[in-house]
C-alpha cells in the first residue's frame, strides 16, 4: 500500500521540477486568482508564489516588481476578440458583443482587471494603461465600429453614427452600471440597454 507521505512527497518533487513556460503560466494564473478574489490592494509576490506552489524567488527572478507580474498577466488572462458577429441585424450584432463583454467583465480575468482600474492610483493605473487599452478598449471599439459601419450599410444606422461617442455609449454604461450600480447585466437588462439607447440612438431620422 502506497502511503499518504509518500503521495505527498511526489507532489512536491514534481511541483519543485516545474520549469519555464510551465511554472510561469502557473505564476499568471496565481496573480489572477489572487487580483480576483484580494484584489490590487491585497495582492503581494508572497501570496502569488504560494498560490502558485513555488518560491518567492522564482517570482522576483522573471517578475521584479508587483506592476510587472500584473501586467503580464492581464495580457495572458484577458479574452482574445475576433471578428465582430453578423447576424442579419445591428440589433442581434450589438446584443451579442454585449453578452460577449459581459461574460468577459465577470470572468476571472475580468474581476482582476476592474480590481486594477478601481483600486490603482493615478500613477499606477498609467502603467496599465497600454495592456488595457490594447488588449480590451482597441478590440471592442474595433468591432462596435464593424457592427455600426455594416448596419450603415443595410440602412439600419444613420450614416453620422460611427463617431467615437456612439462607440463609447455601450462600454461607459456597463462600466457605470458594474461600479456605481453593482449590476451584473442579466441578459434581459443587456437587451433593455440595446433596445431602449442604442436602437433609438443609431435609427436613421424618419424610421
Amino acid at each position: 500500500m502506497v502511503s499518504s507521505s509518500w503521495v505527498a512527497a511526489q507532489d512536491r518533487t514534481a511541483v519543485s521540477r516545474r520549469r519555464g513556460a510551465v511554472l510561469e503560466r502557473a505564476i499568471l494564473d496565481a496573480a489572477l486568482e489572487q487580483l480576483s478574489t484580494v484584489g490590487w490592494n491585497g495582492l503581494t509576490m508572497e501570496g502569488v508564489a504560494a498560490g502558485a506552489q513555488t518560491g518567492k524567488a522564482a517570482v522576483y527572478r522573471r517578475w521584479p516588481s508587483k506592476e510587472d507580474l500584473v501586467a503580464d498577466a492581464l495580457r495572458a488572462g484577458l479574452p482574445r476578440f475576433d471578428a465582430a458577429p453578423d447576424l442579419g441585424s445591428v440589433r442581434e450584432d450589438l446584443l451579442h458583443l454585449c453578452l460577449r463583454a459581459r461574460d468577459a467583465m465577470f470572468s476571472q480575468p475580468g474581476c482582476a482587471l476592474r480590481s486594477v482600474i478601481h483600486e490603482c492610483d493615478t500613477h499606477q493605473a498609467e502603467r496599465f494603461h497600454a495592456v488595457i487599452f490594447d488588449g480590451l478598449v482597441e478590440p471592442t471599439i474595433k468591432m462596435l465600429r464593424a457592427v455600426i459601419e455594416r448596419g450603415i450599410e443595410r440602412g439600419e444606422v444613420r450614416a453620422d453614427a460611427a463617431n467615437g461617442y456612439v462607440f463609447d455609449a455601450i462600454p461607459a454604461m456597463m462600466m457605470y452600471r458594474s461600479k456605481m450600480c453593482g449590476s451584473e447585466w442579466p441578459d434581459a437588462d443587456l437587451e433593455e440597454m440595446i433596445d431602449r439607447l442604442m436602437v433609438p440612438l443609431l435609427r436613421p431620422a424618419g424610421f
